[in-house]
């Protein structure tokens, strides 16, 4: 931060460039999976949610202890609890398993939802903080700012979760 409270760093197209790559590919393999299951905005949201979870999850546990420093820095749980930095990962490749597989929709919804919120908490905290820091959604693999990016990213699944859940 400089004098007047402005961020120091000045982020481009090019510190999110991987992530927009691999979101990218998220929704290239999600219209793919439409040939199979139709284009439904459910079957479009489980297989997008599911994708998102296998393919984010599995960037985490590459470095899982790197990711579990990182993670603990701005989530409000991950702070308090080793236990839980470690375990999120697998939290989320769980949960992209069982939309992917369709099980236990109406639970997996539930904890993504609540998950997503606790998330927004943290992330949101920390924007309004300024703090200028690594976001741990893609892992220790890369290095991409924590923005309002980040948010989005939270609030979205957050509300498809929660729209999913009022369907049910």
């Amino acid at each position: 931060m400089d004098e007047q409270g402005v961020p120091s760093s000045v982020y481009t197209i090019k510190n999110f460039l991987p992530l927009i790559i691999i979101i990218l590919i998220i929704v290239g393999l999600t219209a793919f999976l439409q040939l199979f299951h139709g284009w439904g905005i459910h079957e479009i949201m489980y297989d997008f949610m599911g994708l998102f979870f296998v393919v984010f999850s599995l960037f985490k546990i590459i470095n899982i202890r790197k990711f579990a420093e990182a993670y603990s820095m701005y989530d409000i749980i991950a702070k308090r609890s080793w236990l839980y930095a470690y375990l999120y990962p697998f939290i989320e490749l769980t949960l992209g398993i069982m939309y992917l597989t369709r099980f236990q929709l109406f639970f997996a919804n539930l904890i993504t939802f609540v998950l997503m919120v606790i998330g927004s908490i943290g992330v949101g905290y920390e924007l309004y903080q300024q703090k200028e820091i690594v976001c741990a959604c893609l892992g220790a693999v890369f290095k991409i700012p924590m923005t309002y990016v980040t948010l989005a990213e939270d609030v979205i699944m957050g509300l498809m979760a929660l729209y999913m859940i009022l369907l049910a």
